[in-house]
């Protein structure tokens, strides 16, 4: 017989409620996040840049209600599993290879660092990915003789405006810069272009952009130098008379961020992949990214590791018919 007092019975009370409390606290957060305030700190922003994460918190929670044996916290642990599953379940589902027929495009993203030590061996890389279009930000002068170089084979095509390009297997018909240089900057700050790219499913306005940085700090995170310039990009996306668009950069932020709301608002976000690209060493956040309008951003997924602080990012982007050629109204 078991001495009273020392046996081990099913842990009950508190534990279970606490467990069970946080998880409708996080469903809370994941749920409705667009409720929570962006001031002070644009706390909001910040909550919204590691959304996917909360993912892993559930898990942990559903071990620590297993381990404890807490029937309060499993039951209640089903509505964050459930508000996350709706919010980014899609994502994790594989990605269709598109069919013969399709007015599918592979496109390319990367932030090339202009510190990288090996422009060529990026170019190499991004060269066997297989895109039609390739899109680059931080293009240094001293290396783009050397994307210009390597790239050329296979994109005869390109244009770079200030520190953003695009390379193109396809003709490359108008060019323009875009500026989304925030009053505060100098002069001289030029990191968007706007092409129109002729494919084989018709005219494409392609947009290449690389967003001011945010930092996280005391006072939480500084991000309004980059909420002005997705405004202004915003702008020009919504005033484009081409009826199909693609927008690829760097972003520095989330689309789930509510300060690149300029831009998904009206744009397309990928439908399959988390692709998490920054920082390449433990990519914790996408801060790359490809969105479309009159076009589907299937799949989207992160390349191998280059000489560059974010890894590369590969999207299949399915024109919607009767949607490659001609112009919109906005």
């Amino acid at each position: 017989m078991t001495p009273v007092g020392r046996g081990r019975a099913p842990a009950t009370g508190r534990p279970g409620w606490v467990t069970a409390g946080l998880g409708v606290a996080l469903a809370g957060v994941v749920g409705p996040h667009r409720a929570i305030p962006n001031s002070p700190g644009r706390v909001g922003s910040l909550v919204e840049s590691f959304l996917p994460w909360a993912g892993v918190v559930v898990a942990l929670l559903f071990v620590v209600a297993l381990v404890r044996r807490s029937g309060v916290g499993l039951v209640a642990l089903l509505l964050p599993v459930a508000v996350w599953v709706q919010a980014f379940g899609g994502l994790l589902l594989p990605g269709s290879d598109a069919g013969t027929g399709t007015r599918e495009l592979v496109v390319v993203q990367h932030n090339v660092s202009d510190e990288n030590p090996d422009p060529a061996g990026t170019a190499r890389a991004l060269v066997a990915a297989g895109g039609d279009l390739v899109a680059l930000e931080e293009v240094a002068v001293p290396a783009l003789a050397v994307y210009e170089d390597v790239l050329g084979a296979d994109y005869p095509h390109h244009v770079v405006h200030g520190t953003v390009g695009i390379w193109s297997k396809y003709p490359i018909t108008e060019e323009r810069l875009v500026d989304i240089r925030p009053r505060a900057f100098e002069a001289g700050w030029n990191r968007g272009l706007r092409a129109v790219v002729r494919t084989p499913y018709g005219d494409v306005a392609a947009y290449v952009a690389h967003l001011p940085s945010v930092r996280v700090g005391a006072r939480g995170l500084a991000s309004a130098p980059r909420d002005e310039s997705a405004r202004m990009l915003g702008n020009a996306v919504r005033g484009e008379e081409v009826g199909a668009v693609i927008l690829m950069g760097d972003l520095n932020g989330t689309v789930d961020d509510r300060g690149l709301g300029p831009l998904t608002s009206q744009l397309n976000v990928a439908e399959r992949g988390f692709a998490f690209s920054y920082p390449a060493g433990l990519p914790l956040a996408r801060i790359d990214q490809v969105l479309a309008r009159s076009a589907t951003v299937g799949h989207i997924r992160t390349l191998p590791a280059t000489g560059s602080d974010h890894l590369p990012v590969a999207a299949r982007v399915t024109l919607d018919p009767l949607q490659g050629s001609g112009r919109f109204a906005p």
